[in-house]
């Protein structure tokens, strides 16, 4: 079996997701790449830019040889391969729905990779700081999910997420920046965001969380209605070089995902988040400010 490499324009996301999901199978299944890579017939040399997403034509059938080897379920193995069809087409969309888990899950696949993380949400308060009660009703609320057994497991796997910004050791950065009418917008009830507000005022007080407001004077942040979007950063090596190039995520919603990677589009969400963050109040003065609108929920005054 061979892989072939492509030189032409493609976006790396579907083959660093799909590495990165091998590359985990293999370890569980407890196979060096040397060991599994002569299992398949493939050298170890191509095994490994396999996993570290440098191959785009990775061909399905050695994706599916590699998923027998390592004992992966029918569904997932179909996913992989699917996914392996993905890296190889030169313009893409992640499409999957559903709760694949977290390997096929495209964005919680980045997230737990980054170092860094900067998202700005003018809708709700981000899935990483989001109590039970929050997560419920967001969930609850979307006309497809009428399972009680689904949502609990999308709550518990919200939650489980949440302990890579929470770990001791190497916790994620988060730089969160919130418009004011998430604190206003009621999901849940107002014991709800009560709750909700008070644990964002807790945990901005981490070393590696950072909360701010950015309050209604503020206007429009470059006279756009810029939504929300998430920064993702992967850290740089001991040569100071990126581990992996950032990657925009920008939430579909009730349509595709959007995930951008080219340097001007990074280079562009970049300083429109420095721009809100500039009128946004401080980190104190933001505490105080959920710590205020969560008195209010909770005197009945919204």
């Amino acid at each position: 079996m061979t892989s072939t490499e492509d030189d032409g324009p493609s976006s790396t996301l579907p083959r660093r997701q799909l590495g990165r999901f091998l590359r985990e199978r293999r370890e569980a299944a407890g196979f060096t790449i040397s060991e599994a890579a002569k299992l398949v017939d493939l050298s170890r040399a191509v095994l490994q830019r396999i996993e570290t997403g440098q191959i785009q034509k990775v061909r399905r059938q050695d994706v599916a040889a590699l998923c027998s080897v390592y004992d992966v379920g029918g569904d997932e193995t179909q996913a992989a391969v699917d996914l392996a069809a993905q890296a190889r087409a030169k313009s893409w969309h992640h499409v999957y729905g559903g709760l694949y888990g977290t390997a096929f899950n495209m964005y919680v696949g980045l997230e737990a990779a980054a170092r860094r993380l900067t998202t700005c949400h003018d809708q709700h308060i981000p899935g990483l700081l989001q109590t039970a009660d929050y997560a419920r009703a967001i969930i609850n609320a979307f006309p497809s999910f009428t399972n009680p057994e689904e949502i609990d497991r999308r709550v518990e796997h919200r939650l489980k997420r949440q302990a890579l910004i929470t770990r001791r050791t190497n916790p994620v950065e988060l730089d969160v920046l919130l418009h004011a009418s998430v604190l206003y917008r009621m999901i849940g009830g107002p014991d709800t965001m009560a709750v909700a507000l008070r644990q964002l005022a807790e945990v901005s007080k981490r070393p590696n969380i950072a909360i701010r407001i950015q309050p209604f004077r503020a206007g429009l942040t470059w006279g756009i209605p810029h939504g929300s979007f998430i920064i993702l950063d992967f850290g740089r090596t001991a040569r100071n070089e990126p581990v992996e190039p950032p990657v925009v995520f920008i939430e579909g919603g009730a349509a595709q995902d959007v995930y951008l990677e080219k340097p001007e589009e990074i280079r562009l969400y970049s300083e429109l988040a420095a721009a809100i963050r500039g009128t946004c109040l401080g980190e104190v003065e933001s505490r105080n400010l959920l710590r205020q609108v969560a008195k209010e929920y909770e005197r009945g005054e919204h």
